[in-house]
């Protein structure tokens, strides 16, 4: 895979065992989004069978799309979307899914944009999340994804307040191969960053990654943290960092907006990844937070494997998540 292009890879990542290999990423996404399609499937299936596009039956659709963690706004324009050419008309359980999947689509194209879109050395990303949301997990998978491209990479372990963080980003930066820095727990986040921005300029680093605390039970502590780590990478490099990430776990359905608007008071998040979507019904809330928020999605995470983190596809989550091999307008 390919993260420094806008279109689609298509590559062949390294598989992580034989019957991956054999499987397309498409098939992937789409059996591991069947929680949440299941649920949006068999509930247009019980409303419009044999039944007109009326009041009753968008009020129906509706509520359907609320439960499925598209939340009240997404579902009202999703609803409003279809009914605009089909309002009066019979319509079949699978004419109103093409229709949905080819309105998500609609909703989710502007948020396909490519993780690295400028040039700089070393390009300087800062991954926030709450604890839980598998950070560090992620760096380390993009990290690993990055060196097969043939990129030099550097890791930060800035969440000092957990040591367990901060051994789990050990982990993988021996696993890849590439150098970390850190410290004892409870060290200062902010030195540690200052000490990798000069090593990354002199090793010659192609990609930065620093990992960050995100105890949002003490928002106070945790927004100076981030506001002195910011001011330490803008006095080395004003331009930097070049992306500041937001990881997100679809588990949490809707309570990822309120962790989205959290973070958007303590540092300008530019992009998001949403991890865990292969153990939920909730693999909605993504489209909701692209249609209130507008941010990039950058990358989704469906499974435990280092291939089952990809660039996100607008149309291949929207056929994923209506349970169709495709979208209607696809060649």
């Amino acid at each position: 895979m390919i993260w420094f292009l806008k279109k689609k890879d298509t590559t062949v990542a390294k598989p992580m065992d034989a019957e991956r290999s054999k499987k397309g990423w498409f098939t992937r996404l789409k059996e591991q989004l069947s929680q949440s399609s299941e649920k949006i499937t068999k509930g247009v299936t019980q409303i419009f069978t044999t039944r007109k596009l009326d009041a009753e039956t968008l009020e129906e659709l509706e509520e359907l799309l609320i439960s499925a963690d598209l939340g009240p706004a997404t579902a009202a324009k999703l609803v409003a979307g279809i009914s605009k050419e089909r309002f009066g008309k019979e319509v079949s359980p699978e004419e109103i899914r093409k229709a949905l999947g080819e309105e998500i689509e609609k909703i989710l194209a502007p948020a396909e944009k490519q993780l690295f879109d400028k040039y700089a050395k070393p390009y300087v990303i800062l991954v926030c999340g709450v604890n839980g949301t598998g950070k560090t997990t992620t760096i380390g998978k993009l990290g690993a994804q990055f060196k097969n491209e043939g990129r030099k990479v550097m890791m930060v372990a800035g969440d000092t307040f957990r040591a367990a963080a901060v051994e789990q980003l050990k982990v993988w930066a021996d696993r890849i191969k590439c150098p970390v820095v850190a410290a004892g727990e409870g060290s200062d986040a902010a030195a540690l960053v200052f000490e990798a921005m000069d090593r990354a300029v002199a090793e010659d680093i192609d990609v930065l990654m620093i990992d960050t605390a995100g105890r949002l039970q003490n928002k106070t502590n945790l927004m100076e943290e981030l506001a002195k780590i910011m001011r330490i990478i803008q006095k080395k490099n004003p331009d930097a960092p070049h992306a500041t990430l937001l990881v997100l776990d679809a588990t949490v359905g809707q309570n990822a907006h309120s962790q989205l608007e959290q973070f958007k008071q303590m540092v300008n998040i530019t992009g998001l990844i949403v991890t865990k979507l292969d153990g939920t019904a909730k693999g909605g809330v993504l489209v909701s937070l692209v249609e209130r928020f507008g941010l990039p999605v950058h990358a989704i995470g469906i499974g435990e494997g280092m291939d089952d983190l990809r660039p996100f596809v607008a149309e291949d989550y929207a056929a994923g998540l209506t349970g169709l091999d495709e979208i209607a307008h696809r060649n």
